[in-house]
């Protein structure tokens, strides 16, 4: 009897990670410290939620079945955004909204590949684009990354067969956090040109990307649409995790295909996430700006406060948008550290196993920490707590 496939994909991770609380209290004095999970946790600003009850009370139209693509205004919206933060050419008919990012990864991968095709992914991995392929039928082929968590071109190719549809990347990087010099995701859209294949370039962490101005040129060619397949969430930039508002970014023959999934998995996105994402884009780039200020901030203060680590055998490995990637020194693998830190020191984070291929030993080094929701202060106690570890793993509790 065939096992569906569902049944031979591993747990979501950071379900798995949260029954780690189970039969479990934290005190006012000494909380949970929660890095496992990269979400805001507080609600959309006061007046973009005023414009969603506006919404819902004026708009019956809001309530209904809307087009399975996405609001035209939106679409539009998000086009000439997209043309202009990356100096190219986008059109509304090359933009669908999506439930957020990873149905636009699911919807992506059902235009591109069948059963036992294969598409690239650099490992550390997003685990949720592994369970999709697992889910679909389709082999996830690791593409193990630098000690700088790059990813080759060179060792790329020579994992592409005939069987390959798509190379996959995220920028700035989940888990690892890492941006992908220009020059470098630039590489990847000519292997894939070359090779006649897409690139799916997931971009939702896009808007705390420490650089300015376009972080590479993939737009600027007349005839990106050939190869690149381009994804955004509305997540994290607008709070908006619960609304499930995402898109994809493709030539009009794609999106041609990309409906009928749309259509037959969820027929149309949230209204009222549309709505408030759309009010969002025309209203609230001085307060993302803001937010964007904030998460570098706390991410330079990663970097302040990492050298207390060091001195304990620590390694940061990567950092950037909502995450900082480590290694971490001790005997044991992540799979067994991460649960015990919980009880040793009150910190929920995720092990670097459930981001790599079964059995890949740099998964038991590895650790990753989404501080998105840590302020300076928040950040500076998460470090007291891990730079007590080794006495605290030693025998009993930590002291913090």
């Amino acid at each position: 009897m065939t096992m569906p496939r569902t049944a031979t994909t591993f747990a979501p991770p950071v379900m798995e990670a949260r029954r780690w609380l189970e039969g479990l209290r934290f005190s006012a004095e000494n909380p949970l410290i929660n890095v496992s999970q990269a979400a805001p946790v507080e609600a959309p600003p006061a007046a973009m939620r005023a414009e969603m009850a506006r919404v819902a009370i004026e708009e019956d139209q809001a309530h209904l079945y809307g087009p399975v693509l996405g609001l035209p205004a939106l679409r539009e919206e998000l086009a000439a955004r997209t043309s202009q933060h990356y100096g190219g050419t986008v059109t509304a008919d090359r933009v669908c909204i999506t439930s957020g990012c990873n149905q636009a990864f699911a919807a992506a991968v059902a235009t591109l590949a069948g059963e036992a095709d294969e598409i690239i992914l650099p490992t550390p991995w997003y685990f949720n684009h592994k369970m999709w392929l697992d889910m679909s039928g389709v082999r996830a082929v690791p593409l193990p990354c630098d000690a700088g968590m790059l990813p080759d071109p060179d060792a790329c190719a020579a994992l592409i067969t005939p069987r390959t549809r798509a190379i996959a990347l995220v920028t700035p990087n989940n888990p690892a956090g890492v941006e992908y010099p220009s020059d470098l995701v630039r590489a990847f859209g000519d292997l894939a040109r070359r090779h006649r294949i897409a690139l799916i370039l997931d971009e939702t962490y896009r808007d705390f990307d420490s650089r300015s101005g376009a972080p590479h040129p993939l737009f600027t060619d007349p005839d990106w649409d050939d190869t690149l397949i381009h994804l955004y969430s509305f997540s994290k930039a607008y709070r908006l995790t619960g609304h499930r508002v995402g898109a994809l970014v493709a030539s009009r023959a794609r999106l041609a295909e990309v409906e009928k999934f749309l259509d037959t998995v969820a027929i149309c996105p949230n209204q009222i996430g549309q709505h408030a994402a759309l009010w969002g884009m025309r209203n609230l780039s001085q307060w993302l700006a803001g937010e964007r200020a904030e998460i570098l901030d706390r991410r330079a203060a990663i970097v302040d406060n990492f050298p207390r680590l060091e001195d304990n055998g620590w390694a940061l490995l990567g950092l950037g948008a909502y995450f900082a990637y480590v290694a971490h020194p001790f005997a044991m693998s992540s799979a067994e550290l991460a649960p015990r830190l919980v009880s040793a020191a009150g910190v929920l984070l995720l092990p670097g196993t459930m981001f790599q291929p079964e059995g890949n030993a740099n998964g038991t080094r590895q650790l990753r920490i989404a501080f998105a929701n840590l302020d300076r202060a928040g950040l500076g106690e998460l470090f007291t707590r891990l730079q007590s570890l080794p006495s605290a793993l030693a025998g009993g509790p930590a002291s913090y």
